[in-house]
């Protein structure tokens, strides 16, 4: 009783102060992972087109940028080497036909446009994930490639499947050229995240065969299985991946996106209830193993169904991959493409996605969502983002803690004042000492509260203004006269843990004058 007494008395002086705690409400999580897709092949999502100025291509991007933080994102995922190409200066591959439209042709001197695109997202408070197709070299036989591709300097390390040419992953230096291309984004660009699609093995096309024997027969690795022996060969490479970004920079996620289905159950007793194509069996992409293994920070299965898929129903999947995702992260990947598509009568209902998102926010073993793609969120699935904006997403969320990274939290910010001036209350602070692991801070959150509000971070409602770099000013435009408010600070380090606010500093905005 007196241990009651005490825990009550406790809850009552502490809770209305300041406390730095997750909040545990489902409807407005303050961390979750809310990513889109942004596909550069084929200029699905940008660049509009090829061959557009610099200016043109700065501008459209800075555009998407915009509309996707307004609907509450938080992550980008750019494919910046959809085809043994690139849309970043700094690597050993030519730079990509859909950027300038000839393969290897290089935009105007200066621009690199991973760079800018890093720059700009976390200027905004958004991750930027480069994003990798790993095998895929070309997508037909027909468009002419660079005498600088890879598939000129080394014809051996492929095969052709489906009329386009493929890596094969059972070559010991493919591998090896495949970490290190990505090796290249890692060490030499501030990226937050390298991210695979779901293209290992090509997915199956009836009459065509994967002609890799020779292979098999030169390096077998002790497999006598060749479909064994190719879920090795993904394995090597996703484990030396990881063991190579995580060597380079502690503090870079790694997570692949595969194919919704690991195993159906008919297949092996720990699958999924479903009668889909399978990660395991016809893409020789062993996806759980990774999860299993550790080899991923994070799992982003394409769930591209609906709740009443007889052969794969949303919900089915969503609950195997809870259950199977050992303590790693699980972001959904939610199918923006297909609303309103008639692949099926629930696409049209304009509840489904909103109410999948609903369900994942159910699970505490997912923390969020992943939408393909960028340009179906204003496009045929407009009512979604304004969803997102207005309801789901109304407030920012910061992503999802890796305690397996980091879980240091980085100290506060220092000195913190506030004036009000002509043109709004500026904020001005100081950085962090250091924390116990060395680090400051590599962004901040910036929180407004009214008088009479409770003063608690818990609450993203409150947040005013999150950026992922390191600036130390900011100007709130968005005060109403003769109106008190106060505001805190918080530091974020890398892996977006949250040091403790600074006190609260108030400001009164003066009354306007009448002219």
């Amino acid at each position: 009783m007196f241990k009651n007494f005490l825990y009550t008395l406790l809850s009552l002086i502490i809770l209305p102060y300041i406390s730095n705690a997750q909040p545990t409400s489902k409807i407005a999580p303050k961390r979750e992972f809310r990513g889109v897709w942004i596909a550069t092949l084929s200029n699905i999502d940008w660049p509009s087109r090829p061959g557009l100025s610099v200016d043109q291509q700065k501008q459209e991007l800075i555009g998407i940028f915009e509309r996707h933080k307004s609907q509450g994102l938080n992550a980008i995922l750019l494919q910046v080497r959809p085809a043994a190409d690139a849309f970043y200066g700094k690597g050993r591959e030519p730079w990509s036909q859909w950027l300038m439209g000839k393969q290897g042709l290089a935009p105007a001197a200066g621009f690199d446009p991973l760079e800018f695109a890093i720059k700009e997202a976390h200027f905004r408070g958004m991750e930027l994930h480069a994003w990798f197709n790993p095998y895929r070299a070309s997508m037909n036989s027909v468009t002419p490639l660079s005498a600088d591709h890879v598939t000129k300097k080394h014809p051996e390390w492929f095969f052709t499947y489906g009329g386009k040419k493929q890596f094969d992953p059972g070559i010991p230096e493919v591998r090896e050229y495949i970490t290190q291309v990505i090796l290249d984004v890692v060490k030499n660009y501030d990226v937050d995240g390298i991210h695979f699609d779901d293209y290992f093995y090509p997915y199956p096309i009836e009459g065509q065969r994967i002609n890799d024997g020779d292979t098999f027969y030169k390096n077998p690795n002790n497999f006598s299985n060749i479909k064994d022996w190719r879920r090795n060969n993904v394995d090597l490479l996703i484990k030396m991946v990881d063991d190579s970004v995580h060597h380079y920079k502690k503090y870079v996620k790694f997570g692949i996106s595969p194919f919704g289905i690991w195993r159906n159950k008919y297949e092996d007793p720990e699958g999924s209830a479903s009668s889909g194509l399978s990660n395991y069996a016809e893409l020789y992409a062993d996806s759980r193993k990774w999860v299993k293994e550790g080899w991923v920070d994070y799992i982003n299965p394409q769930i591209y169904f609906t709740f009443t898929r007889k052969v794969a129903p949303f919900g089915v999947l969503l609950d195997w991959w809870s259950n199977n995702a050992y303590g790693r992260h699980v972001y959904i990947g939610q199918a923006a493409y297909l609303v309103n598509s008639r692949a099926e009568l629930a696409w049209r209902n304009l509840s489904e996605v909103p109410n999948q998102i609903r369900k994942i926010r159910e699970s505490t073993r997912i923390q969020g969502s992943v939408f393909f793609s960028s340009k179906s969120l204003s496009t045929v699935a407009r009512a979604l983002g304004d969803s997102l904006k207005i309801d789901l997403y109304k407030y920012p969320a910061l992503p999802p803690q890796m305690p397996w990274l980091d879980e240091t939290p980085p100290n506060q910010p220092l000195a913190l004042t506030a004036d009000a001036l002509k043109d709004g209350v500026h904020l001005k602070w100081l950085m962090p000492t250091k924390a116990k692991d060395g680090e400051t801070a590599s962004g901040f959150v910036i929180y407004r509260f009214v008088e009479g509000e409770k003063i608690s971070i818990l609450d993203p409602k409150n947040i005013l203004k999150m950026s992922f770099d390191d600036y130390l000013t900011f100007i709130d435009t968005t005060t109403e006269s003769g109106k008190r408010y106060s505001y805190l600070v918080t530091a974020l380090d890398r892996l977006k843990n949250e040091s403790e606010p600074t006190g609260p500093v108030g400001v009164e905005i003066p009354m306007a004058k009448e002219d």
